[in-house]
């Protein structure tokens, strides 16, 4: 009888990822693909769950996912009334909890929104709490499921701009697909340019220079074609660092690094020219939705208008000549939109994650997955200074993959056991040996 661990936890989690990268490209609200990978990662997370695990989940991290879960609870919980009066306009005093009567009040001003929220939170918190259970060799195998649903991505963001420069593939997915298998195109830029360091990664610690030189070509080409700015001097920046950042614990030759830089250099000029390109509307922009978000939060700050309400509550603050036909749907600041919706405790949770995120750095400096691990984490939650990226579940599932890379404690405890010390006694002679090594 074998003694080999089973490894069925490992290929549930990856297919959830998997699934989540071909069909969790969608931003709108209330599609049945979004409800299928939410209610796949729960089911998965419970029968992970449901087995022993050796592997610790760190208490700071549990009490901030409590924490968070906690506050959208809180959001569709009937309050009374008064404690939510003066505390926000009453244009957005939350609805009622019976008709026809108002001693009672939720915090949010739409209900069935923070609902969709709470499940989406759940599923992306279960999810990445089942990884953290993972032996640590396994949260390693779940990387050949993230670079195949990158790779299906990349082939089909490939076709469509071999075909055209605009061109949307409708009635495949109930979201429009107008980039990869995304329907906004900076969020599949955003996609590309995470991967990045993982390629990287994979190229220089996993012995594949070559296919992952390819990969690094491939994702390049394929972020100028996708045409966000953002994406293009993002995905510049993270290969810079990525090749810096990893390399100095590789064997790969000075030489190889150099040919490196030397495709950056032509890559930048591509870049410039496509940015240079483009104009940019001063009057009617992300500066002027992060004004009027800004205006919304100072007088929501207590409680928020609750997760999922962004919309309904930014038009009561959007200034009359600043109305067209299309309206905001987003801050297109994650960080704003927040605490817009969240107030105050959404706020002060979130600085909670980026403390736990830079300690973190300090523990990971050895280890080249956890540091692209963390080089993606960090560069999409730059990204999110200009888009909204972990609104779709396909980004929020790679997020939690990446931070439980970064969280677990598994490296660690490698590492130490690598570092241990073994007594042994040689003829009364007391030496210290690290394990691995002959005496």
């Amino acid at each position: 009888m074998s003694d080999r661990p089973s490894e069925w936890d490992k290929y549930l989690l990856g297919s959830v990822l998997f699934i989540s990268l071909l069909i969790g490209g969608g931003t709108a609200s209330g599609l049945y693909t979004d409800t299928l990978i939410e209610v796949a990662a729960i089911i998965t997370a419970a029968a992970v769950f449901s087995q022993t695990s050796g592997q610790r989940i760190p208490y700071t991290i549990l009490w901030l996912l409590i924490f968070a879960v906690a506050l959208v609870i809180l959001q569709i919980v009937p309050l009374p009334a008064a404690i939510l009066n003066g505390l926000r306009p009453e244009l957005l005093l939350g609805d009622p909890w019976l008709a026809g009567q108002s001693g009672f009040r939720f915090v949010s001003v739409g209900v069935g929104r923070t609902i969709e929220c709470l499940l989406y939170l759940v599923a992306s918190a279960a999810f990445f709490l089942s990884v953290l259970r993972l032996r640590t060799e396994q949260v390693q195998g779940l990387l050949p499921f993230f670079f195949m649903g990158v790779i299906c991505n990349g082939l089909a963001g490939a076709i469509q701009y071999s075909l055209s420069d605009d061109i949307a593939i409708e009635g495949l997915l109930p979201f429009t697909i107008n980039a990869g298998l995304f329907a906004n195109q900076n969020h599949f830029a955003a996609l590309l340019f995470v991967s990045i360091p993982f390629v990287v990664y994979y190229g220089l610690f996993r012995g594949h220079l070559l296919s992952g030189s390819l990969g690094l070509v491939s994702l390049l080409l394929l972020l100028l074609a996708a045409g966000s700015r953002a994406g293009v001097l993002i995905g510049l920046a993270i290969t810079v660092l990525s090749v810096v950042f990893l390399s100095a614990r590789s064997r790969v030759s000075g030489l190889s690094i150099l040919a490196v830089f030397i495709g950056l250099s032509v890559y930048t000029i591509g870049a410039w020219t496509r940015i240079h390109a483009e104009v940019v509307d001063p009057a009617f922009g992300r500066g002027e939705f992060a004004r009027t978000t800004i205006e919304g939060i100072k007088e929501n700050l207590a409680t928020g208008v609750g997760f999922g309400n962004f919309q309904k509550a930014y038009q009561i603050y959007e200034k009359e000549g600043m109305i067209f036909k299309q309206y905001v749907n987003h801050a297109h600041n994650d960080y704003l939109e927040i605490a817009f919706e969240g107030g105050v405790i959404a706020i002060l949770l979130m600085m909670f994650y980026f403390i736990l995120l830079l300690a973190g750095l300090v523990r990971i400096r050895r280890d080249p997955l956890q540091k692209a691990a963390f080089l993606s984490v960090s560069f999409l939650l730059i990204h999110s200074l200009v888009d909204y990226p972990l609104r779709t579940e396909a980004l929020a599932m790679t997020f939690a993959y990446m931070n439980a890379i970064i969280f677990h404690k598994g490296f660690a405890d490698r590492l130490a056991q690598k570092n241990e010390l073994i007594e042994i006694d040689h003829n009364g002679d007391k030496l210290f040996v690290p394990i691995g090594t002959s005496s």
